[in-house]
């Protein structure tokens, strides 16, 4: 199997090549043989109290993001482009900025 990178691109030999010569020559994360992947076991299974109290704090609170009280909603708007590049054009939190605007321009 060919790996790839996020992009989708197949790596090419030489790169492969430099991966494993990276991997190889990593004292702190050797290649794990086969009889030690044999040897392997879970981490339920060494720290059986740990993996029980992880299990009971996920069941508690559950997984994600924690609710929020007022969600915002996804909209779609037509703005104009002279108004939609000033706002970019002010930096990467535009969309808090342009929020801001318009719940003063609401009287929010």
């Amino acid at each position: 199997m060919t790996a790839k990178f996020l992009a989708g691109r197949p790596l090419t030999q030489d790169e492969e090549a430099e991966i494993q010569r990276m991997i190889a020559s990593d004292p702190d994360a050797p290649e794990a043989s086969e009889a030690e992947m044999a040897e392997a076991r879970s981490f339920a299974e060494v720290f059986p109290d740990v993996a029980a109290s992880i299990d009971r704090e996920i069941a508690r609170r559950g997984r994600g993001r924690p609710p929020v009280e007022a969600p915002k909603v996804a909209v779609t708007i037509r703005i104009e482009p002279e108004v939609l590049q000033r706002f970019q054009a002010q930096g990467r939190d535009w969309r808090s900025r342009m929020t801001e605007a318009l719940r003063k321009a609401a009287g929010l």
